[in-house]
């Protein structure tokens, strides 16, 4: 069962779907999620503090989904053995991270805006607070203390396929190897601003330019 917090964030979620953010009603937020406005404000303090959570959520289930990309297996065999799956490879996990960057972006206006740093009058664009008080709740002293920005996003995908993929690349040079992630992060973001062309998906595209940039050993 939901937390208030995560009802509260789920029914603002669910009204910037129809409106603007300025056009976003706390008492409204509050009633959606079967809570009074009072709670509303415990957790969030204001209306920019739940702005700031809700984006701070979103690009935390990015994050999350960067993990399950990187962390996934093929299918098993018909026989349930590892014997009959196919090896993945860095560059499998790549483009599956660049196809979730791809499919996040579309599917969600705040993720898109984190991605690419351009947030429109519709949406809740973070903001830095202000004032010296403290949450009393840990998650939105979190949320209080900022959202990645877009430059920060792709260096902690980076970073996240840098620490999988040096386990199954032995003796690369990890300067090449976090170039290389690097890379396919941004190709993803490539194809958040400017799709690929008719024929061609994000998939292969990615694959394609990936496969002219094999990774150097170390020394």
């Amino acid at each position: 069962m939901p937390t208030a917090r995560e009802s509260l964030l789920d029914a603002a979620l669910s009204a910037l779907a129809g409106l603007p953010w300025s056009g976003v009603r706390m008492v409204d937020v509050a009633s959606a999620a079967g809570v009074s406005r009072q709670t509303l404000y415990n957790e969030f303090g204001s209306k920019d503090g739940l702005a700031r959570a809700l984006v701070r959520r979103e690009a935390d289930v990015y994050l999350r989904g960067v993990d399950r990309a990187l962390a996934e297996r093929p299918p098993a065999s018909p026989t349930g053995s590892d014997a009959g799956r196919t090896p993945v490879g860095p560059a499998d996990r790549l483009v599956r991270v660049a196809e979730w960057t791809v499919g996040s972006a579309r599917s969600s206006a705040l993720v898109r805006a984190l991605l690419t740093g351009c947030w429109s009058e519709r949406l809740p664009a973070p903001s830095v607070r202000t004032t010296a008080a403290v949450s009393a709740v840990p998650a939105q002293r979190r949320a209080d203390a900022g959202v990645p920005g877009p430059a920060e996003l792709v260096a902690a995908v980076r970073d996240r396929a840098l620490a999988v993929l040096e386990k199954e690349v032995p003796g690369a040079d990890p300067v090449e190897l976090g170039r290389y992630c690097e890379t396919a992060v941004r190709l993803g973001l490539s194809c958040v601003v400017a799709p690929p062309g008719r024929g061609e998906g994000p998939a292969g595209y990615i694959r394609s330019v990936l496969a002219r940039l094999p990774v150097r050993a170390a020394g």
